[in-house]
């Protein structure tokens, strides 16, 4: 019965979308609303799937439900219906955006490695003195400027460069950990309209966006451009900080290579704070 009442849900709001709304053309139609095959290229999934759905002869998983909900941008009390139905909890509308004093203390730990903190969307919320000296911070000129895969996809790295292969694995990763907040998040307006922008403005990442990658772990060369002392190659791993719902970039250099050396430089001469909030004044 709940699988019944499940697919009649999705094919009443399929039927019932304006297909401008959710932005495809009008065109010539047989039948009102969104079709089966374009409510399943939105969503991710084949149009077969979105048919035996609708029929009740299939169970979709949370992320389906997420991306059917977000493909026909629903609102939130037909969003926790279709949850409902499906058997699943709603998620957060907002991903969490504050970093707690565990997180803030992993940045206190590596007093001497660069870290950054970002929240699931890629807005960096925290980070501590010795990314700062590499050179490497927003400049906020722009709204987005803290926001790494905004300022990845517009090319606004200009103090950052990768080779072809670590750039493409970075891009990736960048594009799957968002693709998965956005199954997670289907209410975040903030979300919402940084990947529209993104999927508007970089044929790269609409590209990615159609078709994610994932990834077991992730391990990723770059090199800094810093006008003191000249180039820092460092290695970044990602580390999950799940209390917070936030993630960690670490940066290290090669042990007792000369870019060991070129940051304990720049680090040792930075005079600015240990830890810094962004969007906040002064240290965190």
């Amino acid at each position: 019965m709940a699988l019944r009442d499940l697919g009649a849900e999705v094919r009443r709001l399929r039927e019932t979308t304006d297909p401008a709304a959710i932005g495809l053309r009008p065109g010539a139609r047989r039948a009102r609303g969104v079709r089966r095959e374009e409510l399943a290229e939105l969503a991710g999934v084949s149009a077969d799937h979105v048919r035996r759905l609708e029929q009740g002869r299939r169970h979709p998983s949370a992320a389906v439900v997420n991306a059917i909900a977000r493909a026909l941008r629903v609102g939130p009390a037909e969003y926790e219906r279709l949850c409902a139905l499906a058997g699943y909890a709603a998620a957060d509308g907002q991903v969490p955006r504050a970093a707690g004093p565990v997180a803030m203390r992993l940045l206190e730990r590596f007093a001497g490695t660069p870290v950054f903190l970002t929240d699931a969307a890629w807005n960096v919320v925290a980070v501590n003195g010795a990314w700062m000296a590499l050179g490497a911070g927003a400049s906020n000129r722009q709204p987005r400027d803290w926001n790494v895969a905004w300022r990845t996809f517009s090319n606004a790295h200009r103090e950052i460069s990768r080779d072809d292969d670590d750039a493409a694995a970075f891009r990736a990763t960048l594009v799957n950990r968002l693709h998965s907040t956005y199954l997670r998040y289907p209410s975040d307006e903030q979300l919402t309209e940084l990947v529209d922008e993104l999927r508007t403005t970089s044929r790269s990442f609409d590209t990615l966006w159609r078709a994610p990658t994932s990834f077991a772990g992730y391990e990723n060369r770059a090199v800094f451009r810093h006008p003191g002392v000249g180039d820092i190659a460092l290695d970044g791993n990602l580390l999950d900080v799940p209390g917070d719902n936030l993630q960690a970039v670490v940066l290290t250099p090669a042990p007792g290579s000369a870019d060991a050396g070129r940051l304990g430089e720049v680090v040792g001469a930075s005079t600015g704070p240990a830890i810094i909030r962004v969007g906040q004044p002064g240290p965190g």
